[in-house]
């Protein structure tokens, strides 16, 4: 009789543990499913680390030098996930500003941050230990459910909770898509120096840039779109950054008026140069990217004067983050009266192969530098501003009468220096410039197409074409005050 007693208290016991087992698993089944964006991630070392979270934006269209006073996005939750594969529904999304959740914040990304380098902290977490290569904000919509957060007070007024202002004051909605669902990407790509590791009791910061001039689209309806352009880097402190002067070669003094832009790059997977970070100096020519995560970049500057003369581009190339430059003189272009900018024109066209199809076509203009002893390396230009109007680094491909068959179909501007670059290797005791070279300007165009709104996801085989031809199919060169058309670049595979 004790025999069978024991067998069956054994049997229960098992059975017991088993149902146990199951209803745990079944919780957390539920508790990561139900959450939306909020999902549960086991840890099942234990390890923590803390991330605490800033953005940053050195802005480069900011009221007089572009139409913008602001433009204001209103954060509810910053997410990392370890995985380059995942997506917006899968588990282990950790969440790095738990403190947004009851109080989201509205920034405007084009404010000057006070006696800081980063516009805003938004918050801390401690997350499970890994390398984390995925990043994504998650904005309140502008129409957000009833007892739903919402910030204390609201720049937008009726506007929503996420708009631009312009210079004549005018307020306007910021269409979103799926950032208030989906979220905001930053994808491994766009991670300066690799993925944010956290390790075991150790706290990290986290620095987003959001490059504003580059996210907000103007549609063809008059209305604002946000289209996401942002990097992010684990930095030292809020303090480091890389600084320099930018001076008219000839008096070494700033340059008066018109348009000055600095841009820090770096090369992507395929050894391309792209631009992380892009500001406008202070009269003074002075700049300061901060912060800054540690690595080194190609700095590269354009300018035009007030009196509309232009400048080619100077490029300091290697520079280490944390660095002083100096001062970094720039060449006026050399002809008498001065010819401006050229212009770089053309049409992207994108196809499913059966019908058109709409992309977010994203346009760079390159010019080739060879340093002394090295290889030839692509300088990303920076687009600038004329007065004949303003580059379209961003085009959204559309249905059209004048499209070729079964394509959508889109043109663009791009404005550029019309000389040859000027750069040096950056050396602390002081760099040294090489000068112009004379002879054809020659320009390579690139474009690269995304799905509008997504945050970063590539479309089109290949999602990259290049062209360093123009439309007769010679060499792409450049005249001061001309302008010359490229070859069309021609989307296929498109879905």
């Amino acid at each position: 009789m004790n025999r069978l007693v024991s067998r069956f208290k054994r049997y229960l016991d098992f059975h017991v543990s088993a149902l146990v087992g199951l209803f745990a698993v079944a919780v957390l089944v539920a508790l990561a499913s139900c959450g939306g964006t909020n999902t549960v991630q086991v840890n099942s070392s234990g390890a923590i680390g803390t991330v605490r979270v800033s953005v940053s934006d050195p802005p480069s269209c900011k009221f007089p030098a572009g139409n913008f006073k602001s433009v204001f996005v209103t954060i509810r939750s910053v997410q990392a996930h370890v995985s380059s594969a995942a997506t917006d529904g899968t588990a282990g999304w950790q969440e790095l500003a738990p403190q947004l959740a009851n109080a989201p914040m509205q920034l405007d990304l084009l404010a000057d941050p006070q006696n800081t380098c980063v516009l805003s902290q938004l918050g801390s977490a401690g997350i499970p230990v890994g390398d984390y290569q995925q990043i994504r904000l998650i904005l309140v919509s502008n129409n957000p459910a009833a007892g739903s957060s919402v910030p204390a007070t609201n720049a937008c007024g009726s506007q929503g909770y996420n708009c631009v202002v312009l210079s004549d004051n005018s307020i306007h909605q910021l269409l979103l898509s799926s950032q208030d669902l989906t979220g905001l990407k930053i994808p491994p790509g766009q991670i300066v120096g690799g993925p944010i590791r956290v390790a075991d009791g150790q706290t990290i910061d986290l620095n987003i840039d959001f490059n504003t001039c580059a996210s907000v689209l103007l549609q063809g309806n008059n209305q604002y779109r946000l289209r996401p352009t942002l990097t992010a880097g684990q930095v030292s402190t809020i303090s480091t950054g890389l600084t320099g002067q930018i001076v008219d070669a000839a008096t070494m003094l700033p340059i008066s008026g018109g348009q000055t832009l600095v841009a820090l790059e770096q090369p992507d997977s395929t050894g391309t140069n792209r631009i992380v970070m892009q500001a406008s100096p202070d009269a003074n020519g002075n700049f300061n990217f901060c912060p800054l995560p540690s690595g080194t970049y190609d700095v590269v500057a354009v300018a035009t004067s007030g009196a509309g003369a232009a400048y080619n581009a100077t490029a300091v190339l290697n520079v280490p983050s944390g660095s002083a430059l100096g001062k970094v003189p720039l060449v006026a272009e050399t002809a008498n009266p001065p010819l401006g900018l050229a212009e770089i024109v053309g049409d992207v066209t994108a196809t499913t192969g059966s019908a058109g199809f709409t992309a977010d076509i994203v346009l760079s203009a390159f010019q080739t530098v060879t340093p002394s002893g090295g290889t030839a390396r692509l300088l990303n230009i920076p687009l600038q501003n004329s007065s004949a109007g303003d580059s379209t680094p961003t085009v959204t491909t559309e249905a059209n009468a004048s499209c070729p068959v079964n394509t959508n179909c889109k043109s663009y501007q791009l404005f550029v220096p019309a000389s040859n670059p000027s750069f040096g290797v950056f050396a602390s005791g002081g760099t040294t410039f090489s000068t112009p070279a004379t002879g054809d300007v020659l320009f390579q165009i690139e474009g690269r197409a995304f799905v509008p709104s997504s945050g970063g996801t590539t479309t089109c085989s290949p999602s990259s074409l290049t062209t360093d031809k123009d439309s007769t199919d010679h060499p792409l060169k450049v005249t001061g005050g001309a302008s010359v058309t490229a070859k069309r670049l021609e989307f296929t595979g498109c879905s």
